[in-house]
This record gives structure tokens, C-alpha cells and sequence, in this order.
């Protein structure tokens, strides 16, 4: 156990990874501000599109994708109205935590799945991780950019990202004592999470990036889009 905890733990950090790479990289100048927020919302997009939303459909079929989305759309939209605020910096701030909160319902399954295919064999464990892993870079990416651009510090966007990538190892855990968990329960967490992630891309990033500048959000959307692409076919 203390392995995939540990294995699952890297998968997670590579959201830490993600952020780092936005603040080194990103700044806050107002030029990037649209691209950085389309970016993150293409990548968002790619994640639910091309890993939740179908995986969802594979282990539980229309229903429990249909629940589970619903359910997604109607958290973070309840989230969303807990955070909101007035000021421009304060409503990016919001995208980046809403951001955070969509990983980490993600990153709660994926946890699981690193730890019931350590289960079957402990290389499928690996091998999944490392999938995980690559996923949550240009998720962290995401989650940071509007934090940033939002004028949030880079000790509380690192923290926020540390506290998210715990969430992987603790779905781990969670598989592990959980050994005969139904396929249809985590059928239903991935598609809540796709719902939340697709709540936040189109109605909370996109439209921000849209304000910003809609021919650089409309590139930054398709590079997140592409990164995505190309990381799901790598796996």
C-alpha cells in the first residue's frame, strides 16, 4: 500500500508542476491574459471531452454519465455562487479556485484507479500513474493561470496546488479499502467531474477569455485542446 501511495502522490504533484510552469512562464501582463485563460479552458475541455466524459460512459453507460454530469454542472454552479465577487481580479481568483475544485473531484478516481490497477497487476499501477501524471500538468497550468491573473500570490497558488495533488493519493487509499468498489460509483465521480469541468470552461474561463481578447483566447483554447490531444494519445 505504502507504494501506490507514494506512486499515486507523484501523479498528483505533477498539478503542483503544472502551476509551476504558469508562474515561471506566464506572468501577469495583460497581452497573455486572454491566450493564458483560453489555454486553460481548451485543456479543461480536452480532459472532460476526451478522458472523463467517455471513460464515464465505458464503466457505467448513459445513466450514470447523464446523473453524474448533472450533478457536476449543478456543484460547481452552487461553488461558483458561494465565490462570487465583484472586482475583475477577484472574478479570475474565483475561475482559478473553481478551477482547483473541478481537479480535485477529478483527481479523487483517478486515485482510485491507480490503486485498483496496482491491485490487478503492479505494473497496470504504474503505467496509470504515469498517465495521471501527465494529465495533471496542464491541468495545474489551468488552475494557476487565472490565480495569477487574478493577482494571487505565489505561495497560495503553490499551497492551493499542493492541497489538490493530496486528493490523488487519498482516492488511493480510498481503493484500497474499497477493493470491490462499484465500477459504476466511480463511473458516476468521472462524470461529475467532467460536468464540473465543462461548467468551468465554457461558463466561467472562456467567457473571461472572450472579454480579454477572442482571437488569442480562441488560439489559447486550441493549444489546451492540442496539449491534451497529444498527452491522451501518448498514453
Amino acid at each position: 500500500m505504502a507504494t501506490v501511495m507514494a506512486v499515486s502522490l507523484l501523479a498528483g504533484l505533477a498539478t503542483v508542476g503544472g502551476a509551476l510552469i504558469t508562474l515561471l512562464w506566464g506572468g501577469a501582463a495583460k497581452r497573455v491574459l486572454a491566450w493564458m485563460l483560453g489555454l486553460a479552458a481548451g485543456a479543461m475541455l480536452g480532459v472532460a471531452g476526451l478522458d472523463l466524459l467517455p471513460s464515464a460512459w465505458r464503466l457505467g453507460g448513459p445513466w450514470h454519465l447523464a446523473t453524474g454530469l448533472v450533478s457536476g454542472l449543478g456543484l460547481v454552479w452552487l461553488i461558483g455562487r458561494r465565490l462570487e465577487a465583484g472586482e475583475k481580479g477577484d472574478r479570475l481568483a474565483r475561475v482559478g479556485y473553481l478551477v482547483a475544485a473541478g481537479i480535485a473531484l477529478h483527481d479523487l478516481p483517478e486515485g482510485i484507479a491507480i490503486a485498483a490497477g496496482y491491485a490487478a497487476a503492479p505494473t497496470l499501477g504504474w503505467v496509470i500513474a504515469v498517465a495521471i501524471g501527465f494529465h495533471n500538468i496542464p491541468e495545474g497550468m489551468a488552475m494557476a493561470a487565472p490565480m495569477l491573473l487574478g493577482g494571487q500570490r505565489a505561495g497560495r497558488i503553490l499551497s492551493t496546488a499542493w492541497l489538490v495533488s493530496l486528493v490523488t493519493p487519498l482516492g488511493a487509499g480510498l481503493g484500497f479499502l474499497l477493493v470491490g468498489i462499484s465500477a459504476h460509483f466511480i463511473a458516476y465521480l468521472l462524470a461529475l467531474a467532467g460536468g464540473a469541468m465543462l461548467y468551468i470552461a465554457l461558463w466561467e474561463l472562456w467567457p473571461q477569455g472572450r472579454r480579454e481578447g477572442s482571437s488569442l483566447a480562441l488560439r489559447g483554447g486550441l493549444a489546451g485542446l492540442l496539449l491534451v490531444l497529444l498527452l491522451t494519445l501518448l498514453e
